[in-house]
């Protein structure tokens, strides 16, 4: 099956295989948050993206093997609802950035900075601090050397525009530009966006919108 990132809360995972990682995407809870279970080809090791809502259905996507790490992207409370009870199953190790873990009431193991690399078995991510959406949220890079960059952005990338920054004009400048400098300068079209909630897209598809997200202010 060709993976598409459409999944709705109660249905299927989809899952996307690449040759040294494979990418499993799931909707959970009331605000439809997604959540993404990153699997290492040549370990088996696991860490999962944004520990949303619905720890038994997290839980079995995770399986028996369990994870090694859980990544909250940002503070925000749907973001984190099962991860307490995720934690308790697995064991895993917490990350979150740096300004936002204060905000998150499980532990963080690991504080995350910005440019920070975070391993899955031999798989490398980077992390990128966006300032807007929220004072910490980090959003996950992999750049495949088999082919075109992966980026998770929790909630300030999306179809259509940046994250909420709640009409506060200086949040919104930070974010865009933010957004702008360290996602879309610096990686190509190609590159597909896996948001917090709702459908995948590509930088390639934003890209020509950047103008008007600017002009609306949001």
């Amino acid at each position: 099956m060709t993976y598409s990132g459409e999944v709705t809360v109660g249905g299927p995972a989809d899952v996307r295989e690449l040759k040294d990682l494979m990418i499993t995407k799931i909707a959970v809870g009331p605000m439809d948050n997604n959540a993404y279970l990153l699997r290492c080809r040549a370990t088996d090791e696991q860490l999962l993206i944004d520990a949303a809502n619905d720890a038994h259905t997290l839980l079995g996507m995770i399986g028996d093997d369990g994870i090694a790490s859980v990544v909250t992207t940002h503070r925000h409370a749907d973001h984190w609802q099962a991860l307490a009870e995720v934690v308790e199953a697995t064991g895993a190790r917490t990350h979150a950035g740096r300004e936002d873990a204060e905000g998150i009431p499980v532990p963080t193991d690991v504080l995350v900075d910005d440019g920070d690399t975070i391993r899955v078995g031999q798989v490398e991510l980077t992390a990128r601090r966006l300032v807007g959406h929220t004072p910490g949220s980090i959003v996950l890079i992999y750049d495949d050397p088999h082919g075109h960059p992966h980026v998770f952005t929790g909630d300030c990338l999306f179809p259509g525009g940046v994250g909420n920054t709640h009409n506060d004009p200086k949040a919104f400048a930070s974010l865009i530009h933010d957004v702008e400098t360290k996602i879309f300068d610096v990686l190509p079209d190609e590159t597909w966006v896996y948001p917090g909630h709702g459908k995948d897209t590509t930088l390639g598809a934003e890209r020509p919108h950047l103008p008007e997200w600017h002009e609306r202010g949001w």
